[in-house]
C-alpha cells in the first residue's frame, strides 16, 4: 500500500515538474510598455487612445512611455509624454472636456521622432550628443 502511495506521488510530482518546464520554456515578448500615470478622465482618455497608436508604431521593442499627469490648481492639467526619461510631449488641459484626438495625433508623431532618433543615436555610436 505504501509503495502505491509512493508512486502516485512520484507521478504527480513528476508531471508538475513537466508542466512547470513546458511554461518556463515558452517565452512572452512584450513590445514597449506605456505606463498611465494619470488621473482624469482627460488624461485616461488621452492615454488609451495614445496606446492604441503606440500598438501600430514599430521598432518599439524594449521601448516605454510614462504618461505623467500633474493637476494644477484652478487651471485643469498638465500631461506629460516622458520617452527615455526626457519630456517629448507637454499639454496644458482646462477643467472643461474638450475633443483630443489632434493633440494626440501631436504626441504620436513627437513620440516616433524620438524613437528614431534614440535608434540613430544607438546605430552610430561613435558620434557624441554634443557633435564634438
Amino acid at each position: 500500500m505504501k509503495f502505491k502511495y509512493c508512486v502516485l506521488a512520484f507521478l504527480i510530482t513528476f508531471s508538475f515538474a513537466n508542466t512547470s518546464k513546458s511554461i518556463a520554456q515558452e517565452e512572452i515578448e512584450l513590445s514597449g510598455l506605456i505606463l498611465d500615470n494619470t488621473i482624469s478622465r482627460q488624461g485616461h482618455e488621452f492615454a488609451n487612445q495614445l496606446s492604441r497608436f503606440w500598438q501600430e508604431i514599430p521598432n518599439t521593442f524594449g521601448k516605454n512611455v510614462v504618461i505623467k499627469e500633474i493637476i494644477v490648481p484652478q487651471a485643469g492639467t498638465q500631461l506629460d509624454v516622458i520617452f527615455d526619461n526626457k519630456s517629448v510631449y507637454r499639454i496644458y488641459l482646462g477643467r472643461r472636456l474638450m475633443p483630443i484626438d489632434e493633440r494626440v495625433g501631436q504626441a504620436v508623431y513627437r513620440l516616433v521622432d524620438a524613437i528614431a532618433q534614440s535608434d540613430s543615436r544607438s546605430s552610430s555610436p561613435d558620434l557624441a550628443d554634443d557633435e564634438w
